[in-house]
């Protein structure tokens, strides 16, 4: 069963939204990928948001698109992310984990094999942004004989009928997009209209949503849960905070220049997103 109805429920008795981080796997390396997830769920992350690299990430601005090719530098593939999720899973067996995954990857392993897989590395829904909800059925059909919660995006100026088709395929949560463009916190989410977006969301019922796309302050985080939002996810922020600590322009001689100031500033910075989701 999907952990995320039972965190929404207790964030809600507690007075809370949602703090969802998004990382990389395998950014910069697997080993160091974990260390970061630790330091973010020690900096009190509701759930976890991970990218698996892949070579051509139209959705994603540059800061993400550089973690997927460093990534993807550093020989992580599909099946390395797969061994991560599953330690994280040991680690943290409350933890809800999803999944964000370029259409591709399910495509060339055939759908049931790909949900198969996710299923048993321990993540508990997938978010595929290069597929729209109208295009969505048979993922969504995959996703639930796996036990797999399947995401779908929520648009700004979304038609009423994509919303509908969005509110009602979406298990988990939906992921609410609170501005045009791809992610990056170069282009921050403006706080213009995101009630309104949580508003036309409601209409339809449906799962919590989330927002997300160029979340990465406090404030905006605050303004998503004013706005009506469950939560925020905020990726771009956190992977520019990576890159910086970063040194070394190939694999063979990229390193961190010092691990234990990196993970610190990773703890710091979500205990600050955090607590901006505290009503």
């Amino acid at each position: 069963m999907s952990r995320y109805p039972a965190l929404f429920e207790r964030l809600d008795a507690a007075g809370e939204g949602a703090f969802v981080p998004f990382v990389m796997l395998g950014d910069p390396d697997a080993e160091t990928s974990f260390e970061i997830v630790r330091a973010l769920v020690e900096g009190g992350a509701d759930a976890l948001e991970l990218g698996v690299p892949f070579s051509d990430p139209v959705a994603d601005g540059p800061t993400i698109q550089a973690a997927h090719i460093r990534a993807l530098d550093a020989g992580v593939d599909v099946d390395t992310s797969f061994s991560i999720i599953c330690r994280i899973r040991d680690t943290w067996p409350d933890l809800p984990i999803g999944l964000l995954i370029y259409g591709n990857v399910p495509f060339a392993r055939g759908s049931g094999e790909f949900y198969a897989s996710v299923s048993e590395a321990g993540a508990d829904s997938v978010l595929i942004p290069d597929v729209p909800v109208r295009e969505g059925a048979a993922f969504s059909a995959a996703a639930e004989e796996a036990g797999v919660d399947q995401i779908f995006i929520a648009p700004p100026h979304a038609s009423e009928r994509t919303l509908a088709g969005v509110a009602a395929h979406s298990r988990g949560y939906i992921y609410a997009v609170s501005r045009v463009g791809v992610t990056g916190a170069e282009n921050a989410s403006s706080t213009d209209g995101l009630a309104d977006v949580v508003a036309n969301l409601r209409r339809f019922g449906g799962a919590p949503a989330l927002l997300g796309f160029g979340i990465s302050t406090p404030e905006h985080v605050r303004a998503a849960i004013d706005a009506g939002a469950a939560g925020a996810i905020s990726g771009s922020a956190i992977t520019r905070i990576i890159e910086r600590h970063c040194s070394g322009a190939s694999p063979a001689t990229r390193t961190v220049d010092d691990l234990p100031a990196l993970l610190g500033e990773l703890r710091d910075f979500t205990a600050g997103m955090k607590a901006a989701t505290r009503r």
